[in-house]
């Protein structure tokens, strides 16, 4: 498969899955009257209807062409309608939110959702959300993305972002497959975002990002398209805790953008794209002595022939990362029924490439491993609604996915044993090439009723149904039901319960073929490899919202988790590519508050969030472990590798100068973990120490520093990543699933200057 689509296939096979969607239907333009009190978009709240929903804000005088700039916005609220987050608990990140975090536009996302109640950091640039590993769908305005392969790099870009969100908690039905939390991105488009902004930033560690974006609008057309290049020396976290990490270059390109014909007042065709083709150096970690995953080995004669003929310094092993992806929506309002029906590709794979001595001393295998999926479907949700008090939502999503899977492996075999029963080895290592390749596909029908017995009162109950026949085939009908009550004015109670059938990551499931790895340096302790299966919870949630004072508000919530075929994901060996496993039996549980306050040009929130994630027995993927961990778990209850007891942030922003035409904006932000956990005496039984960190970022603006006509804004930055040079661990290379040491980012600054125009 070639890096990315050609442009005729991809709009080819786009066109193709539209066309067997089936017809489209109308939407409303229709807005039910309900709780007009607009949340802090920093505040987490319960979400109640459509109308607390984020939207593209546009106003008739705010570009040309006024009667497509109204319907529009009219057409962006009814798209937000079809996706409520009715009962569900949601943190809302505004356009200024995400200019007043740290590096703007140019941070990761991950950096903006660990602001967030609830969201742990982990290593490789992953989060946790709610105690569950990796379970987070990405949305791109309400369009849910197929899972990928990507590992250390994120494929969507803040800048592409007008706003954005995560809605955590028991889910109404429409959101289906990963449900931990939903990240919907509300993209920029032409209208509210028209214009163009090239930006420079960079600094220590030779980082250069440059950057440029642009949207416009004509007649019925409006488009919105970004791109960038990342080149640093920070691409995964440093495997020491000194300053700068051995062997850590990443070149990473991305591209992301969108066109819309608005056709009339009540029907819109849109097209989303995006590449993204990241390079990485894996850092090294000096003075390593263990040699073969085997400890018999260390005893050899092999052992003492290859011994100090790598220092693990100099290893140069490297993975690329490409993720492709477009959306074909076709939205339209008749009557009392909106619809949006898209067509969804994805194209996602990563090669690891060893150091072929260095990874065969120090492992007893390098690997060359290649695997990829490529993914297509539908989704289509429709509202109709029915009655005053009753809004009936329905819809599917389908997807059909092809993965591929590619090994070639050098290994020392195994000639017998010595005296002592320890394993001896061949001094000539020989190759082993494994391959696999399935297509399998999942589907998901949900059907609700958004219900107003009383004013203050929304029930919404509903089924949905879902299936996966890939690696595993099982299926589950799941009821949800969510109460939202308003006892006063500012004041929200809700109370949820969900069932969830979540399937095990397609592209994560290993199929390698163990026994042609048997009387090798790469002999698994066990041969054990039980398909890995779907998951299925019973999820519990409950909480309270309070608008306290004018721009002040604070939120509590707690949840339970009890899942059936908990999944897990662990990275074992030396590539760096998940594997997914299932505990039989799960738990999770904790408690979040978050509260916020804006006022003029002051902004200030705090959060934190307890939480406990435990796992027995696991039951699938069983090659991956040593055969005593797996004893030892079969019958007691251990903490998750990724399971954090206490996680807070907290930030605010100040701009001076904010009603003349230079203002100056100060933030800053914390964010703290008590530690993911380590081995302890038992698997997972300890954590790593826990840790703090601040960012600070000075933002200049400047209105019209050129004086040059069509030159806009013009901004110059600052910013601190660990303003107090703090050393900290993320992981020690120790617990189930880890597979090295991960400390995170010292102190980094970075400077930078956009101009719009």
């Amino acid at each position: 498969m070639p890096s990315f689509l050609s442009a005729r296939s991809f709009l080819l096979l786009l066109g193709c899955t539209t066309a067997l969607a089936g017809p489209a239907f109308a939407q409303s333009a229709r807005t039910d009257t309900a709780d007009t009190t607009a949340p802090s978009s920093r505040s987490a709240f319960t979400s109640t209807d459509k109308n607390t929903r984020t939207t593209t804000t546009v106003t008739e005088a705010s570009v040309p062409g006024a009667d497509h700039v109204i319907v529009n916005a009219r057409l962006e609220q009814a798209r937000a309608a079809l996706q409520p987050a009715t009962g569900a608990t949601t943190y809302r990140f505004s356009r200024q939110d995400i200019e007043t975090n740290p590096g703007g536009d140019n941070a990761p996302l991950t950096s903006l959702l660990l602001q967030a109640p609830g969201v742990a950091q982990d290593s490789y640039g992953q989060i946790h959300v709610r105690g569950d590993h990796n379970e987070v769908q990405f949305r791109l305005d309400g369009v849910a993305l197929p899972e990928g392969m990507s590992v250390f790099g994120q494929a969507l870009m803040t800048r592409f972002a007008h706003s954005l969100s995560l809605t955590t908690g028991a889910l109404p039905s429409e959101y289906g497959f990963l449900q931990a939390g939903v990240i919907d991105i509300n993209t920029k488009n032409g209208y509210s975002d028209a214009g163009g902004d090239v930006s420079i930033y960079g600094g220590a560690r030779d980082y250069m990002f440059p950057s440029l974006q642009y949207g416009g609008h004509h007649g019925k057309w409006d488009w919105f398209g970004t791109a960038d290049y990342v080149h640093n020396r920070v691409g995964i976290e440093n495997p020491t805790p000194s300053f700068n990490a051995i062997h850590d270059l990443s070149n990473q390109y991305h591209f992301l953008g969108h066109a819309r014909y608005t056709a009339d007042e009540n029907t819109r065709i849109s097209f989303t794209a995006g590449v993204s083709n990241a390079e990485y150096q894996l850092p090294n970690n000096p003075g390593q002595q263990r040699q073969f995953a085997n400890p018999d080995f260390l005893g050899s004669s092999l052992a003492q022939n290859v011994y100090g003929s790598v220092d693990s310094a100099s290893l140069n092993e490297h993975q690329k990362e490409i993720t492709d992806f477009g959306i074909l929506s076709l939205q339209k309002e008749i009557g009392t029924l909106s619809v949006q029906s898209s067509a969804v590709l994805r194209y996602s794979s990563l090669r690891y490439s060893p150091d072929l001595l260095g990874d065969l001393v120090y492992n007893g295998i390098a690997q060359q491993a290649a695997r990829s999926v490529f993914s297509t479907g539908n989704q289509t949700d429709a509202t109709w609604h029915a009655a005053k008090n009753h809004t009936v939502r329905f819809g599917y999503q389908i997807y059909v996915e092809r993965m591929i899977s590619k090994t070639d492996s050098t290994v020392y075999p195994q000639t017998g044993v010595d005296d002592a029963g320890d394993a001896v080895f061949a001094d000539s290592p020989m190759s082993i090439h494994d391959g696999s390749g399935r297509t399998g596909w999942m589907y998901g029908l949900y059907a609700q009723d958004e219900w107003h017995p009383i004013r203050n009162l929304t029930i919404n109950y509903g089924l949905r149904f879902d299936g996966v026949d890939e690696y595993t085939h099982s299926k589950q009908v799941s009821p949800r039901i969510n109460i939202v009550y308003k006892p006063w004015h500012g004041g929200t109670f809700h109370a949820g319960y969900s069932r969830y059938f979540t399937p095990p990551p397609f592209e994560l499931i290993g199929g390698a073929s163990l026994n042609k790895f048997a009387n090798t340096s790469a002999a698994p302790g066990t041969f054990q490899n039980n398909t890995v299966k779907a998951e299925r919870d019973h999820y519990f949630d409950m909480g309270f919202s309070q608008e306290i004072l004018p721009g002040w508000h604070a939120s509590v919530d707690g949840y339970m988790k009890l899942a059936h075929n908990m999944i897990d994901e662990g990275q074992f060996g030396s590539p760096v590519l998940l594997s997914v496993f299932n505990y039989r039996r799960g738990q999770v549980h904790g408690y979040e508050f978050a509260t916020d306050y804006t006022r003029g040009p002051l902004s200030i929130y705090g959060n934190f969030a307890w939480s406990r994630a435990i796992g027995k027995d696991i039951t699938t993927a069983q090659w991956n472990f040593d055969p005593d961990d797996l004893a030892y778990i079969k019958k007691h209850w251990i903490h998750l590798d990724h399971d954090q007891r206490w996680t807070a942030s907290a930030g605010g922003s100040y701009t001076v100068f904010h009603r003349t035409g230079h203002p100056m904006r100060l933030s800053a932000t914390m964010v703290y973990g008590s530690g993911l956990r380590s081995d302890g005496a038992t698997p997972n039984g300890a954590s790593v120490p826990q840790y703090v960190t601040f960012n600070l970022s000075l933002v200049q603006s400047f209105k019209d520093l050129f004086q040059i006509p069509f030159l806009k804004r013009t901004q110059v930055r600052l910013d601190v990543t660990n303003l107090f040079d703090r050393r900290y661990e993320l992981r020690d290379g120790s617990g189930i699933g880890v597979g090295a040491p991960q400390y995170g980012l010292r102190r980094t600054i970075l400077t930078g200057i956009s101009q719009r125009f």
